[in-house]
């Protein structure tokens, strides 16, 4: 069973924010596998299904990005879910808009997401997709810019590029695994 983790901060206020690229992700993943995600438990709201033949659970944690790591350690320990069998997908301010990244493992970087997810479960080793979501044109407004709303029409349709882009990697991962789902998005 996969655990397919989309990072983002809950509420409306960070709707339509580079920060929210996971949940925007896994949001098109479900709505085109056909999965609710509405079950309220693990400090998080998610739904199960399948995608491709692979049993799955996606996963939006409801703790703030920065805490992200305790909803997914809950629900990795209750249904012992392997670490070789977690897709986590978060905005990356080092990516492109509009282009991802696929890594197997690796540090955190400058994401406080990432850096809450790799604390609790104590290991670098999962995979992820960072969607591009660029650079500010000054880098002291980095968190304005990460967790403002996205401005344009133009911006808002290259990082949904991006995230049309994690979710087909997302199903190439879960048919025909991460190497060559990154030797074909990468």
């Amino acid at each position: 069973m996969f655990l397919i983790v989309g990072l983002g901060n809950p509420e409306e206020e960070y709707s339509n924010t580079r920060h929210n690229m996971g949940f925007d992700t896994v949001n098109k993943l479900a709505e085109q596998y056909k999965i609710e995600i509405n079950k309220h438990k693990f400090k998080g709201i998610y739904g199960s299904g399948i995608i491709e033949g692979e049993k799955v659970i996606i996963l939006k944690p409801q703790t703030y990005m920065n805490l992200s790591g305790e909803s997914i350690i809950e629900i990795i320990n209750f249904y012992k879910i392997k670490l070789e069998e977690l897709i986590i997908i978060y905005d990356d301010i080092d990516v492109e808009p509009g282009k991802i990244k696929i890594r197997k493992k690796g540090g955190a970087g400058s994401h406080n997401g990432m850096k809450s997810v790799i604390k609790n479960l104590k290991s670098e080793e999962f995979t992820r997709i960072r969607v591009g979501i660029g650079t500010p044109e000054y880098k002291n407004d980095m968190i304005n810019y990460v967790i403002g709303k996205i401005s344009s029409e133009e911006e808002k349709e290259k990082l949904g590029i991006g995230t049309d882009t994690a979710k087909e990697a997302i199903i190439e991962i879960l048919k025909n695994g991460v190497d060559i789902a990154m030797n074909k998005f990468n």
